[in-house]
């Protein structure tokens, strides 16, 4: 029998899902209502309120007020909602694609622009953190540095998710950080797929247009959950969960890594052009 997926907790959000979710469950039993009954007073249904109940969905302002309102506890829901689950290590955009990503057992993964940052390298964070936001103490860029790798150790589990990733050709070639900083973060990537962590093909230049040139896109499929697309820009980011928006972002992806070059064709272009920085890291 396969070992059990056990979240992995960032911070106090997931253990904020889970009391906020014991405790929802908790004043609904109290108040006799069934998932469903509730489901109708805050105008969802009964398994997002199940969903909530098993902390799996992250708990929403409106709704922890609206579950205020119903069961007469004076703020206590908000408060926590407030307190224990938006603050969070991330970008608030980011947080709960944050928290699917360690218990997806599936995840496809297309960046045009930077290495994903499941993937990223100490010193490649660190660039791409200087890079968009360059006014930032040095203590706040390095607690995000910290907490990006964190949020990578998901691919050392031993329930680690299946990561298939394509990066577009564009991502090979811009030297963040410099030819070392590059040289290191693609003998890194690598290396893993080399270990079978990962598969990573790249989407060349040469393949010309394609279903997936407007953005960065990340699918994830669970054990017993629907599949949930995350979509990012610079400054933003939208999970979305409609079935017929997930199975286009599908598809687009499936376009994507048919156009790609094939797995092993796409290491060695990943490791020629590590030597290659690596013979220009003196002028990086």
């Amino acid at each position: 029998m396969a070992t059990p997926r056990k979240p992995i907790h960032f911070g106090p959000t997931r253990v904020g899902w889970e009391f906020f979710g014991a405790e929802l469950k908790r004043r609904r039993e109290d108040a006799e209502l069934t998932q469903d009954d509730l489901g109708r007073k805050v105008f969802c249904s009964g398994s997002y309120i199940g969903q909530f109940e098993a902390a799996f969905r992250k708990p929403q302002l409106e709704h922890a007020q609206r579950f205020d309102e119903i069961f007469q506890t004076g703020g206590l829901f908000e408060r926590m909602c407030e307190e224990l689950i938006n603050k969070a290590p991330f970008a608030k955009h980011f947080q709960y694609a944050a928290e699917l990503q360690a218990m997806a057992t599936v995840i496809n993964e297309y960046a045009p622009l930077f290495i994903p940052g499941l993937l990223q390298t100490e010193r490649y964070a660190r660039a791409v953190f200087k890079a968009v936001e360059p006014f930032d103490p040095a203590e706040e860029t390095e607690e995000k540095v910290r907490n990006r790798l964190e949020r990578g150790r998901i691919l050392q589990c031993p329930t680690a998710p299946v990561l298939w990733t394509v990066l577009g050709e564009t991502v090979l070639r811009r030297p963040v950080g410099g030819h070392a900083v590059m040289a290191e973060q693609l003998r890194h990537v690598a290396a893993a797929a080399r270990k079978g962590r990962i598969l990573i093909q790249v989407l060349p230049y040469s393949s010309g247009a394609q279903g997936m040139l407007e953005g960065s896109m990340t699918l994830m499929s669970f054990e017993d959950a629907p599949d949930v697309t995350y979509v990012e820009g610079p400054y933003w980011g939208q999970l979305l969960d409609d079935p017929a928006l997930v199975a286009r972002c599908q598809r687009a992806f499936d376009l994507a890594r048919a156009a790609a070059l094939p797995p092993e064709q796409s290491l060695e272009l990943i490791e020629s052009l590590a030597k290659e920085y690596e013979s220009h890291e003196g002028q990086g």
